[in-house]
């Protein structure tokens, strides 16, 4: 999976709470985060459309956009790529530094650690 660049992350925060917007609506919901144009915004989706992190779907004649990966995987990807390619970590950062994050429930807490174990022990070369 590739990685989504800051920006595109901000893209990526309305696609996880609805399941399909159209570029508007993905304009509408990050703007006042990325104070980014309105062609601006399409054309990171189109970028993010080719590298296959978020999908593409004509809904009633309008282009419109869902995440390709949900919202635990790419950040236990992110986490994953922090903990062991920056910091030099062998296992992942304890979920726990994470508890207090506004974007992440309680329970997606819980799938994400899960997913950080399963990627740990694959990388390891431990069966799951």
């Amino acid at each position: 999976m590739n990685q989504p660049s800051e920006g595109e992350l901000k893209l990526l925060k309305p696609l996880w709470r609805a399941p399909r917007l159209s570029a508007r609506e993905v304009h509408d919901a990050s703007a006042p985060e990325t104070g980014w144009s309105y062609s601006t915004t399409r054309t990171t989706l189109d970028r993010m459309l080719a590298k296959g992190i978020v999908r593409a779907k004509s809904v009633h004649g309008m282009k419109t956009y869902s995440a390709a990966h949900s919202k635990v995987g790419v950040m236990a990807g992110l986490i994953r790529s922090l903990s062991r390619d920056v910091l030099g970590l062998e296992g992942p950062l304890p979920v726990a530094a994470f508890a207090s994050s506004k974007h992440l429930s309680a329970k997606e807490l819980e799938a994400l650690e899960a997913l950080l174990e399963k990627l740990d022990r694959e990388s390891s070369g431990e069966a799951g």
